[in-house]
């Protein structure tokens, strides 16, 4: 595993990164899990900045497998980019394609950014009940692509709320980094 490739086990809205993921909903209002988490650190000016994002259609702000980014306010990263993973739906419905383009996403736009640092949560694997063990190997090789074509990028932290989900991760990353070698 690379040395810019990080996986630790901890509150992802106490990292000190550039940008935070937040694994958010559609509305992008708020929720349970990493979002509720978030929006209470990051204080109302958070929910505040969600709404202002404008909605694509009735009731949906970001959908499915798209980013958008706010101020990261109260918490210790200048950004926020709020993914919508996909539910998992028995993984016959685009639920892997979506959620790499979760991770793509959000790297491009925190590049754009001109951030150097981002830390994600598992995006999918709470309420909407992604396997831990596929979603790992997205995130993983996800980000390794990422690295490998962005030098300059310096941090991608994989925050593990579990010691469990973390083992899962770091396993993942050893044997992508045994295999690209």
């Amino acid at each position: 595993m690379t040395s810019r490739l990080q996986v630790v086990v901890g509150d992802i809205s106490l990292q000190s990164v550039d940008v935070i993921v937040n694994a958010a909903n559609q509305r992008m209002l708020g929720g349970g899990g990493v979002d509720g988490a978030l929006h209470r650190a990051a204080g109302p000016d958070l929910l505040a900045a969600c709404r202002q994002v404008p909605e694509v259609r009735p009731g949906v702000r970001c959908p499915t497998g798209e980013v958008r980014i706010t101020p990261g306010f109260l918490l210790p990263a200048r950004f926020v980019i709020h993914a919508v993973g996909p539910v998992w739906r028995g993984g016959g419905h685009r639920e892997a394609e979506l959620l790499a383009a979760c991770y793509r996403s959000a790297l491009s736009v925190a590049k754009q950014h001109g951030c150097r640092s981002i830390a994600f949560p598992g995006i999918s694997t709470g309420a909407f009940g992604f396997p831990v063990d596929a979603a790992a190997r997205i995130a993983v090789t996800e980000a390794l692509q990422f690295l490998d074509v962005e030098s300059e990028f310096e941090t991608v932290l994989l925050v593990a709320f579990s010691k469990e989900a973390a083992v899962i991760l770091r396993t993942v990353a050893a044997e992508a980094s045994d295999g690209a070698g």
